[in-house]
């Protein structure tokens, strides 16, 4: 089960020649896993999208509004895993559906698993995941008016997930 207290999920997005980074707070979520067997491994991921911050007030009240997420229409933002295959020691690549803005996309996901570790009476396990999405394809579409495509906001979304998981037992 995914420690909503020590977990977040980033995001980085171009606007003109900079980098504006924001995150989501507290996501929720959990994560199977079966080493011997990776068709047995399921990971489903919930994000509040109320919680978004960019340290930018009026620009985070914008990104809540129907020109962005429409978050009283679409509150969550949701992933669930379809496949995961092993890329390395401790790296996978894990294949699911991302349902963002009332649209559902397969995408890929770059994760890193530490190994166990004891903390405040468990045992846990640190999750780094990575991936990109453009964001017109999940109907993000406003543009800057009077700018072209892209300009002052970026299409190509670069996403980071920082995770800590309480192993539960069997």
């Amino acid at each position: 089960m995914l420690d909503p207290e020590n977990s977040s999920a980033q995001f980085s997005c171009k606007h003109v020649f900079t980098n504006v980074r924001g995150m989501f707070h507290k996501p929720s979520g959990t994560l199977t896993l079966d080493e011997g067997n990776l068709a047995n491994t399921r990971a489903n991921a919930t994000i509040d999208v109320s919680t978004i911050t960019t340290g930018v007030e009026e620009r985070d009240a914008h990104l809540k509004s129907p020109d962005f997420f429409d978050v009283a229409k679409f509150p969550g933002i949701t992933f669930a895993s379809t496949s995961v295959s092993k890329s390395g020691a401790t790296s996978y690549a894990m294949m699911g559906n991302l349902t963002m803005h009332g649209i559902t996309k397969p995408v890929t996901l770059a994760v890193t698993l530490s190994p166990p570790f004891n903390h405040a009476g468990g045992i846990r396990r640190a999750v780094e995941a990575t991936g990109a999405v453009n964001r017109k394809d999940f109907g993000l579409r406003w543009e800057f008016p009077g700018e072209g495509a892209g300009v002052v906001v970026g299409d190509n979304i670069e996403i980071s997930i920082d995770a800590e998981l309480v192993l539960q037992p069997e």
